[in-house]
């Protein structure tokens, strides 16, 4: 996340990509070219590739197999890093490059098509091995929650491909913490989308 992976041009009509020119959320603070070098907004960056997620923070996680086989792995794994689990949680996504790639930005849109509110986050790392893919990203300012989450699919040794989140988050604007309870519910209901998104697309 420390820079962008290319020039940021036109938004393609499905939404994917890299970036886009105009205005899509009315609560857009910020574009992906000058989210490039934005500060995190939370200290413990990386923390979600530790055995221990860091205290102070609410913590989510879930582990799910999503099929069994090479193969699988291989749909699962590039599912992950084309930003499959984002969509199908919802998400309208635009970025400047892969997740496969650090210093990558995001900006998530949830909500109607003009009137959405918008995610800003950063790739905060990236695994790349025969048998473990995925990455972490991080919020942005503008973002509703300070934190990280990681989304990492594995090929085990009995052949099953597991699928794991881990999220630590606390809310982070007035707007968010006025629907404290929702907002963590929405984040549970977001993980169970990316599993079953991820799901889908190893088939």
């Amino acid at each position: 996340m420390l820079a962008p992976y290319r020039r940021i041009g036109t938004l393609p009509a499905d939404g994917g990509g890299s970036g886009e020119t105009g205005p899509v959320g009315l609560l857009r603070r910020a574009t992906l070219d000058q989210l490039a070098d934005a500060p995190f907004s939370y200290p413990e960056v990386g923390a979600t590739r530790d055995g221990e997620l860091p205290a102070g923070y609410d913590h989510l996680e879930r582990t799910a197999v999503v099929g069994t086989g090479r193969a699988t792995f291989e749909r699962a794994a590039r599912a992950v890093f084309d930003w499959r689990a984002q969509r199908g949680a919802g998400l309208r996504v635009r970025a400047s490059g892969p997740a496969s790639s650090p210093g990558t930005v995001v900006l998530m849109t949830a909500g109607l098509h003009r009137v959405g509110l918008d995610i800003p986050c950063r790739v905060v790392w990236v695994v790349d091995e025969p048998d473990r893919r995925g990455f972490a990203y991080g919020s942005l300012p503008g973002h509703p929650e300070s934190g990280e989450e990681s989304f990492v699919v594995s090929l085990r040794p009995c052949n099953d491909v597991v699928y794991q989140l881990r999220a630590f988050s606390k809310l982070a604007t007035p707007l968010s913490r006025l629907g404290g309870p929702v907002s963590h519910r929405l984040q549970s209901l977001a993980l169970d989308r990316y599993v079953a998104a991820i799901r889908a697309a190893a088939r």
